[in-house]
This record gives C-alpha cells, sequence and structure tokens, in this order.
C-alpha cells in the first residue's frame, strides 16, 4: 500500500484525545483505531504484535542477513490527534502538482491556503499537498509518522535480503495531551535506542527540547459589600492580576523564539473571593528553567508579605525535562540520520523542540529517542497540509536507518 493511501484511510477516523478526561486512553474513539492498526501490521506479517489494555499497539520486525546490532532499533508515533482544533469530519484531499499559488480549500466558505500566509508552500511547486476543506485540522501530527513506519516496515518485510537489525515499532495514545508513555511497557520494546517519527518538515532532526513544567496560582480573596469596603475588601481578581505583573511581558510565547523560555498563562477564573491562575513554564536551560520557577515563587513571597500569609498559594509540577542530556552520550543517532539524509538528498534541519514530544520522556526513562520529521506542516490547525513526496522520501529515510543498527 502507496504511504498516502495509508495516511488517507487514517486521517478519515477521529482520534482527537481530550485533555479533560480522567480516562486513558483519553478518548474511545482511539482505541478502534488501535484496533485496526494492529490488524494491518499481522496482515502484512509483523510478529508479536499486540494492542495492549491501555491502548498502545505494539509490533516486532525480525533481524535479516548481518545486522549491526544485536540490540536493534524503535520506531514510534502516536495515535492521537490536537485537541487545539476541530479534528471531525476530516475531508482530505490531494492537491496534484501544487501550482504556486492560493489553494481554495472550501468554495461554499472561501476558505483559502496562500502562500501570502504561509510562504512555506513555496518550496512544495509542482509536488503534490494533501489539504483539509479548512474546517479540520488534517492529521499529519501523527498519521503522518504512523503511515511511513508502517510502509516501511512493509517494504522491509517485502525485500527480505536488505539486512537489519531487529526492529520494534510502537503506536502510542495521547501523546497531544502529555500522557503518551504514562503507561508504556517498555519490557515490549527491546531496543538500545528509537526514534520518533512526529510531524515536521522533512529532514527536521530534534534532539533538544523544552523543560517543562505546569504552575497553578491559588489567590485568597475577603469579599464585602462594596458601599463599605474601604481598608477592608481585599478583590481576588485585582490581586491575581498584580501577581501576573510581577512576570516579564516580553518572556511569553507571542514574543519568544528558538531557544527562548517563556511563561504562558493558559487559564484565569476570578471574582472578589477567590482567583486561580495557570501557567505552563518552558525553557531550553535547565538553570534557566529553575530559575523561572523561583521567579515565581519569588513573585507569590512578594505578594504573601505585602498582604499577608496564605494570599498567594503556588504550585509548580515538572512535566518533562530537555532531551539533550540524554542523546548527547549517543550522537551517532544524530550521525547516522544525518548520513541518510546525504544519501538520500535531504536537507537537514537541526533545531529545537519549543515544545516535547514521546521521545524527551522516553529518553529519561532509558530510551534515547530523537524525533524525526514527517512532511507536515501548520499542525494543530486547519490549515494543515502534508506533501506526498515528503512521505514517500521518509518512508526511504526509515528504511535506511533500519540497515544501520
Amino acid at each position: 500500500m502507496k504511504v498516502q493511501e495509508r495516511f488517507l484511510k487514517y486521517v478519515s477516523i477521529d482520534t482527537q484525545s481530550d485533555p479533560s478526561s480522567p480516562q486513558f486512553p483519553s478518548t474511545p474513539t482511539q482505541i478502534p483505531f488501535a484496533d485496526m492498526l494492529a490488524q494491518e501490521m499481522k496482515a502484512m506479517g509483523l510478529s508479536q504484535v499486540e494492542r495492549d489494555s491501555n491502548g498502545y499497539v505494539y509490533g516486532h520486525l525480525p533481524a535479516t542477513g548481518s545486522a549491526h546490532s544485536s540490540s536493534g532499533l524503535a520506531f514510534l508515533a502516536h495515535m492521537d490527534v490536537s485537541p487545539d482544533a476541530p479534528a471531525a469530519p476530516v475531508k482530505a484531499r490531494i492537491v496534484t502538482s501544487y501550482d504556486g499559488g492560493d489553494i481554495l480549500l472550501n468554495p461554499e466558505k472561501k476558505i483559502f491556503l496562500s502562500p501570502a500566509d504561509y510562504p512555506v508552500l513555496g518550496q512544495y511547486q509542482g509536488q503534490d499537498l494533501i489539504v483539509t476543506d479548512g474546517t479540520t485540522l488534517l492529521g499529519g501530527d501523527d498519521k503522518a509518522g504512523i503511515a511511513e513506519i508502517l510502509t516501511a516496515a512493509e517494504y522491509l518485510l517485502q525485500h527480505p535480503k536488505i539486512p537489519h537489525g531487529p526492529i520494534t515499532l510502537c503506536f502510542t495514545p495521547d501523546e497531544e495531551v502529555g500522557r503518551g508513555v504514562d503507561h508504556i511497557d517498555l519490557s515490549r520494546i527491546p531496543a538500545a535506542f528509537a526514534y520518533t517519527v512526529d510531524g515536521g518538515e522533512l529532514g527536521e532532526i530534534e534532539y533538544e527540547n523544552f523543560n517543562a513544567a505546569s504552575a497553578v496560582v491559588q489567590v485568597q480573596g475577603l469579599s464585602i459589600h462594596p458601599g463599605s469596603a474601604k481598608g477592608k475588601m481585599r478583590n481576588a481578581s485585582t490581586l491575581a492580576m498584580e501577581y501576573h505583573s510581577l512576570l516579564p511581558k516580553d518572556q511569553s510565547p507571542e514574543c519568544t523564539e528558538g531557544y527562548e523560555g517563556f511563561f504562558h498563562l493558559t487559564d484565569m477564573k476570578g471574582c472578589v473571593e477567590s482567583a486561580v491562575l495557570e501557567y505552563i513554564i518552558r525553557d531550553h536551560s535547565r538553570e534557566l528553567f529553575e530559575q523561572r520557577k523561583q521567579l515565581m515563587q519569588t513573585a507569590a513571597d512578594t505578594l504573601n508579605s505585602k498582604y499577608g500569609p496564605g494570599t498567594i498559594q503556588l504550585s509548580i509540577q515538572d512535566s518533562y525535562y530537555n532531551m539533550k542530556e540524554k542523546i548527547e552520550p549517543h550522537m551517532h543517532l544524530i550521525e547516522n540520520v544525518l548520513k541518510v539524509y546525504e544519501k538520500l538528498g535531504v536537507t537537514p534541519k537541526i533545531q529545537p523542540i519549543r515544545g516535547g514530544t514521546d521521545g524527551a520522556r522516553l529518553s529519561f526513562m532509558g530510551l534515547p529517542c530523537p524525533n524525526l520529521g514527517t512532511g507536515d506542516h501548520n499542525c494543530h490547525g486547519r490549515f494543515e497540509f502534508v506533501c506526498i513526496q515528503s512521505m514517500e522520501k521518509m518512508v526511504e529515510v526509515i528504511v535506511e536507518l533500519c540497515q544501520l543498527y
């Protein structure tokens, strides 16, 4: 099956995850999709295929020929799609030989995908793009990765004379809501090293990501009738705004890029009596990450000193850390990708991830796991698109990488 055929089949199935759900997986639709993948993997001839009770799908490709390594390699991708945009029904179509101009996604609603808004379209002139109708995301993050991994596995199964070590495949639920490896069974992944194939432009290599934490600021006020409030009322909502004003205004997501970290206010609610602010904290530097957390504590201490103990209660929970420190002792993972890219004529783009991946957490669980791009663009939004030629090239990349382990 061609990679685009797999992809179009996968994106037609709604697997959007839900950050507010206490269940795992967070949405029931991910389980039927996992079952479908498991059946497909069994049908193509992969061994030890299983969908476990938590929704993870595992499969194995035995070693052939004179393998370079007995420990082999693993490839991972996630089954869920982002909750940040409508995810169903996905009405995907192929734009053949893109002419470089505006793409009319939806004639009825006059929705266009334009190079004026997304200049990266210019590099795909003459190639074939898969787009939506402009009302939902596409799901290339990360169904493009799944399609590429399985198409590469099928190719290796059909060409048993190609030598490679043992290969493990794993598809995870709930990556988009930060729970992708919460219940992963590493005993089912008998590999020393792995790659996630998860979103982004073909050629991307990512082995640096944010250190991440979440923070909740609870503000206790004192409500009293406004007619007699002078010197007595403590308006929690006003105090919450004062707390936020103590954080650097130019260190928010909309003001930063590259390696620059930020404080991001994600939610707020309140009244006179009480208020709550929710933040995420991000920085590539572990030292600066710790300083950011301390700055939030200092702001809390300042207001507690000013208005009384217990006015501000701050709780901070670390989410994940920069995988760089776990990848650097194994830089052959990056060097091997660069060798394959050079062989296949792919321009490498080594860049930090302004976010996190399953691979970041796996790296701290003992499975070093950088990320590779899939050919997907504008993920998590209605103007997402993926290039078919990029997907085909990524299949070749995976096949070549397998031969190095």
